[in-house]
């Protein structure tokens, strides 16, 4: 035994160590629990694996050494605001399999979470890890942009600081590896830049986002405002900023653990429904609707399913959901809104869609029931003809495939775009036996090109009747069966042999990561 005493240093290290941990920080953690919010290193701790966490950066203070004591800021600046590291994010799910993550939570309890001369620095130290070794990436943004009085740098270190290569460092990793943000509280300028850049949108019903802050906007002589004023959390899940709206930080963080598991493969453990209830899934009637999101749940292994951008463009969902375990983008029509007609926000939704999937190896699973593209002189000052037609182009991009699931109506150019431009394109399509096909909607159909027949009707009794005999001639020849004898799509399934159907085509697909940049919008 040695009997060497402990280095006086070491109890020196030990105690400015500890200085930035919630027990040293009592005010700050009673702060943000008076308004019923986590601190950073308790959302830290609930987000990665036990004891697999290990911190870069952890004894930066703010860069205000001319301002303020060394003792002050390494109470107050801890970390200089942002904690970054490295750890396991689900392991236990996923044993044997590579689940490291890069970490990154701005706290808000240091300056309002501004981004300082050694917050960037930190920030951007992580980033390159994280490209190097093609690390996940999940950033919780919360803060308030960047920050003025780090004094020690300014008009020294440089005149504004633009040369900084965070935003830069962070968006090309685009396309490297899923990156996923996560925020509670007011995000703004710097940090909105990082939150808007990210794969994936994560936030909590009291956030508000913002490309810039109350005193950005006054500054710009636009007003005076309350940062609740600014970019509330409903507002933005509706124009389709966030992807996923939760009620808490602690939902926001099981969220963005269970969107990491997408990425991280397939899983042995899964459930699912009694698949025979798919055959009454559909009313009898072709003119009804029904709830998609069921059928959905009834679908995919039981609790797999995570929707995006639900509040945005609904004519068409997407998500990510399990089959037997395997991970997979979900694409589906919403009759219930726009009569699944594809509306330029819905048509961009989807095209974006597509490329996530790309992007990170995950197949496409696409339940088409549309009418096809939303028409219209309104429609079109929407600018439907460059928006909706992105939907092809990133479908013309895929290397991921596609299996496509005709529900019902698979009409024109829109039921084309659900299957990445043409029904050619899915490595296996199936129509369950209510699916009916055209290359436009049969009503419409039979009014344009029986026009003149329907015109030359004794009455109006006559004309209906008319109408109706051919609408039912359309709809026979267009049936799933007719257009599967015609090698249209490769075959009609049972409804509750869906799942194993897709099983067994995604078993004979190894997609590989298409590395793209996927676009933020």
């Amino acid at each position: 035994m040695s009997d060497h005493k402990q280095h006086p240093s070491l109890s020196v290290f030990k105690h400015r160590q500890s200085l930035s941990l919630d027990a040293k920080r009592d005010q700050a953690r009673a702060a943000r629990h008076r308004k019923g919010y986590r601190t950073a290193r308790e959302n830290l701790a609930d987000l990665c694996d036990p004891e697999s966490f290990i911190e870069y950066g952890q004894l930066a203070v703010a860069a205000q050494r001319e301002r303020r004591s060394l003792d002050e800021l390494r109470s107050e600046t801890a970390a200089d605001g942002i904690i970054t590291g490295l750890a396991t994010v689900n392991a236990g799910q996923f044993p044997g399999q590579d689940c490291k993550a890069a970490v990154i939570v701005n706290d808000y309890s240091v300056l309002a979470g501004t981004q300082g001369f050694f917050h960037h620095k930190k920030l951007d130290r992580i980033l390159h890890v994280a490209r190097e070794q093609q690390l996940p990436v999940i950033m919780y943004t919360e803060g308030g942009g960047g920050r003025p009085g780090d004094v020690d740098v300014a008009y020294r270190a440089n005149i504004a600081g633009l040369d900084v290569m965070s935003f830069a460092s962070w968006a090309a990793l685009s396309g490297t590896a899923p990156r996923i943000a996560v925020n509670n509280g007011y995000c703004f300028a710097g940090n909105a830049a990082l939150f808007g850049s990210a794969d994936i949108t994560v936030a909590t019903r009291s956030s508000w986002l913002g490309m810039a802050g109350p005193a950005m906007i006054e500054g710009g002589g636009l007003g005076q405002f309350a940062p609740t004023d600014i970019g509330p959390a409903e507002e933005q899940f509706r124009a389709g900023v966030i992807d996923v709206l939760c009620d808490d930080e602690a939902q926001a963080t099981a969220v963005a653990r269970k969107l990491l598991g997408y990425f991280q493969g397939s899983c042995t453990d899964f459930a699912a429904a009694d698949q025979t209830a798919l055959r009454a899934a559909l009313p009898l009637d072709r003119r009804y609707s029904y709830k998609i999101r069921e059928l959905i749940a009834l679908l995919v292994d039981s609790d797999s399913f995570t929707e995006l951008r639900q509040a945005y463009g609904g004519a068409v969902v997407t998500g990510f959901a399990r089959i037997k375990g395997r991970p997979v983008g979900l694409l589906a029509s919403d009759c219930r809104v726009l009569g699944g007609a594809i509306d330029s926000a819905a048509a961009e939704k989807t095209a974006r869609f597509m490329q996530l999937c790309d992007a990170y190896a995950l197949p496409i699973i696409s339940l088409c029931d549309t009418p096809g593209f939303m028409v219209g002189p309104s429609s079109e000052q929407e600018g439907a003809v460059r928006r909706m037609s992105r939907s092809f182009v990133a479908g013309a991009s895929l290397s991921t495939p596609i299996i496509g699931i005709f529900l019902r109506k698979a009409y024109g150019l829109g039921a084309m775009a659900l299957m990445g431009g043409s029904f050619a394109v899915p490595h296996f399509t199936a129509a369950w036996p209510s699916g009916e096909f055209g290359g436009m909607g049969l009503e419409g159909a039979v009014r344009l090109g029986f026009k003149n027949e329907l015109q030359a009707a004794g009455s109006e009794s006559e004309r209906e009747a008319l109408f109706n005999r051919l609408l039912n001639e359309a709809y026979e020849q267009g049936r799933a069966i007719e257009a599967a004898s015609f090698l249209e799509i490769d075959a009609v399934i049972d409804p509750a042999d869906t799942r194993d159907v897709v099983h067994r085509a995604l078993a004979e697909c190894s997609p590989a990561c298409n590395k793209r940049m996927v676009d933020t919008w």
